[in-house]
């Protein structure tokens, strides 16, 4: 709580609901949480302000004993409530972020957390989405139904958006508004393909201003923010999230030009070039309003729009050439995938199906290990009779496509794998991930990645930080370390497609490959559509550099299963 701020009766009514909410969740004592919740109940009844009360005349107060009143003066003389802060630290945030869900107690919290494993909104979205909470005695589907409305509202209302719904918005609106005009483009930060946006921003190009603004004014979705807008500029929200929007009129011609501006960041654009121009200079007097053209003018070498945040795309570009990026176009397979065999949505057939439709000629399976029970990981002999289901698949697939033998195997708290060596020995590669207890400092999950990747089993580290983008920030990891022990012992680095993860992040991409570590794009797929993420991991991956030669799934079939093959003989060794 802020020190500044004046207490009130209301704070102190907050914590304490808080801390009932909160004890509640933990399972503790039902007769202190009573008196917690009945204090609640009763200083919001009150009507005088007890800020300023002693213990003694606080204590004469219907329902306020020693106990609460001595919490009271520690909240209005600290700030803080020792029992609140304890339980706090306790509590995954991403459990915390549950109490905003309409419907959902503590209690209801308390089964999903402990019974399902779910400690973030992602998760308990994904458990609503494949019908696991509605089966969980006591909930249904009506509350399964009501948890994805509010779960939907809240991603709604958030101040920022991941990449995949910032696209979606952008797309509409730009589908909108192009019957009406000549020429819309999407531009920003939706064009440089950030993985959180904050504004969606467009041009329209138009030489009618009048005319414009009053064909924009006209969508009923738009709400335009009177104070920020000007002739030129329309700006304010659009119903269904409430992140920025900016529309910009651009007279006939210039498009192409503003564009260009529009889309860089401002640190790229002050780059300056070989003859003293700055890139932003080069693009407001160029007589060709190409992009080549523009960097060409200042003196710099092209940088593809996704790279244009800063000086980065220029050290890079000194080494490497924009057609050397990775495209959807090289991927040759994909390794990180789930099925109804854990927690999946689709099975190992529908998965593979789906996966040779779109052109690709390997599905990598990795469903979850057996530590993960929230998520019905395979026991050693679900193991062995998956393969064997695998291997009926692949003699009906023929030589062109194949399914490969992986699994997700947890990373323990010791940095240990999942499985006996055995097991371990039987699949084609294995994913090590972390996906319990998140909460470490940086010397320890550090330490407890260093011995996965140690392991002679790790062929890919899966999403190294567990993060989930607007929803659960990553455990704090020495990054350097990390991918200077992937290039000591061979292993992958996932960059996970996910637009919820997208981890690692883009900008230890170069880092990564300049130590000669491999990254391997993985959707991370619960479902066949989930395939598509592959999409938001080439962007990325262009984004931080990431080379079609770097990329571990770009590998055509027969380079795959031998790479695989001659890892585990060298390893075995």
């Amino acid at each position: 709580m802020n020190p500044e701020h004046q207490l009130t009766n209301a704070d102190i009514v907050d914590l304490f609901e808080q801390t009932a909410r909160l004890m509640e969740l933990h399972n503790e004592d039902p007769f202190r949480i009573k008196t917690i919740s009945s204090a609640a109940f009763n200083i919001d009844k009150l009507k005088d302000d007890i800020t300023q009360l002693p213990v003694s005349e606080l204590t004469a107060i219907q329902g306020i004993g020693k106990s609460v009143a001595a919490k009271i003066r520690e909240i209005v003389e600290t700030g803080h409530l020792t029992d609140l802060d304890e339980l706090l630290t306790r509590t995954p945030e991403g459990v915390l972020a549950m109490f905003r869900i309409k419907g959902l107690g503590a209690k209801k919290i308390r089964v999903l957390w402990h019974e399902l494993a779910i400690d973030n909104l992602r998760d308990l979205q994904m458990a609503a989405e494949n019908g696991k909470v509605a089966k969980i005695k006591g909930f249904g589907e009506d509350t399964q139904e009501k948890i994805l409305a509010s779960l939907e509202f809240l991603q709604s209302q958030a101040g920022k958006v991941r990449m995949d719904k910032a696209a979606m918005f952008a797309g509409f609106l730009r589908d909108t508004l192009s019957p009406h005009f000549p020429s819309v483009a999407i531009s920003g930060q939706v064009r440089r393909q950030a993985q959180e946006v904050d504004m969606i921003q467009l041009l329209v190009e138009t030489d009618d201003v009048i005319g414009a603004m009053n064909q924009i004014m006209q969508l009923p979705m738009l709400t335009r923010k009177e104070v920020e807008s000007s002739p030129f500029v329309w700006r304010g929200a659009m119903e269904g999230t409430d992140v920025a929007i900016e529309i910009k009129l651009v007279p006939a011609g210039k498009l192409a030009r503003q564009l260009f501006v529009e889309t860089a960041a401002d640190a790229h654009l002050q780059q300056l070039g070989q003859n003293g121009m700055s890139l932003l200079q080069a693009a407001l007097t160029a007589n060709d309003t190409t992009d080549e053209a523009i960097y060409e003018r200042a003196g710099l070498p092209f940088v593809i729009p996704e790279m244009r945040e800063d000086s980065f795309a220029f050290q890079w570009a000194a080494r490497h050439h924009a057609d050397d990026l990775v495209t959807w176009d090289d991927l040759r397979g994909t390794l990180h995938n789930h099925s109804t065999w854990s927690d999946g949505k689709n099975s190992l057939t529908q998965m593979a199906d789906y996966t040779r439709s779109l052109g690709l000629s390997y599905f990598g399976i990795a469903d979850h290990s057996q530590t993960a029970t929230y998520a019905q990981g395979l026991k050693p002999e679900q193991v062995r009779e998956q393969h064997r289901d695998i291997d009926a698949l692949n003699a009906q697939y023929g030589d062109d496509f194949r399914i490969l033998k992986g699994i997700e195997s947890d990373i323990l708290g010791d940095g240990s794998l999942d499985y006996t060596p055995d097991v371990l020995a039987t699949f084609d590669y294995v994913v090590a991930s972390v996906h319990q207890t998140l909460t470490m400092s940086k010397e320890k999950a550090t330490a407890r990645l260093l011995r996965a990747i140690q392991n002679p089993y790790t062929t890919i580290l899966g999403h190294p930080t567990g993060r989930l983008l607007l929803s659960r920030e990553g455990y704090p990891i020495d990054h350097r370390a990390i991918i200077d022990a992937c290039a000591e012992h061979q292993v992958v680095i996932e960059i996970n497609a996910s637009p919820y993860r997208l981890d690692i992040d883009w900008r230890w991409i170069d880092y990564a490959q300049q130590q000669g570590v491999m990254l391997s794009i993985n959707p991370d797929a619960h479902s066949t559509t989930g395939l598509l993420d592959m999409h938001y991991g080439v962007a990325v991956g262009r984004k931080g550099g990431l080379l079609r030669s770097m990329t571990f799934n770009t590998l055509p079939l027969a380079e795959m299963v031998a790479w695989l093959a001659n890892r585990r003989r060298a390893k075995s060794v």
